[in-house]
């Protein structure tokens, strides 16, 4: 059975292979017990989301231990304020899905349009707030409220103006399925609008 750290490392991987994140950023964490597990700063740059299970950071869900970690993930706010709000979100993914970006680019919501992807409803669009603040994490925050079924049964998500996704899930395999579904939810509305 694999470890946390090893799960992380590879869909980090598979998410770079897959489009589904890119080079300038994204981060994946999990929490077992007390204990968060995320992705280092730079993931995507510098090491091209090739990383090891050994470079997977671990700690206690505490703001003050990550504040003085240096190599904490820049939106790990996001995720530290999440897990503090939603007891049953197991498992966290910030991405930036290539099929996905162009909603946030235009602040748009995502409607479900495929059967596999009803059960996320539509994907909102939260308040912009600069990349990396704490205003961030509380919209973050903000959106997700009201969607706690959505995470019991699989994955809540929001898009985050001129950014990316956010993905809140019951664990890391329903965090990434998610993140996958609702890239291709995307991509069917924009070749959709070929067949017009």
């Amino acid at each position: 059975m694999q470890s946390i750290p090893e799960m992380i490392a590879q869909i980090g991987r598979r998410m770079f292979e897959r489009r589904l994140t890119d080079m300038s950023g994204g981060n994946i964490s999990a929490r077992e017990g007390n204990t968060l597990y995320i992705t280092p700063k730079y993931s995507g740059s510098r090491h091209h989301w090739q990383l090891t299970s050994e470079q997977i950071l671990s700690g206690p869900l505490s703001s003050k231990y990550w504040s003085e970690q240096p190599l904490f993930s820049r939106e790990g706010k996001a995720h530290l304020l999440i897990y503090e709000t939603f007891p049953d979100v197991q498992a966290i993914i910030h991405a930036h899905p290539f099929h996905v970006l162009p909603f946030c680019m235009k602040s748009r919501p995502i409607p479900a349009v495929l059967e596999g992807t009803q059960k996320f409803g539509l994907i909102e669009v939260v308040s912009p707030a600069p990349a990396h603040s704490q205003e961030l994490a509380e919209n973050i925050v903000a959106g997700l409220i009201g969607k706690e079924d959505r995470i019991r049964i699989q994955a809540a998500a929001v898009l985050i103006p001129y950014h990316g996704i956010i993905v809140a899930a019951k664990d890391l395999w329903s965090a990434i399925d998610a993140v996958e579904r609702i890239d291709w939810n995307a991509w069917c509305l924009l070749a959709a609008k070929w067949l017009e």
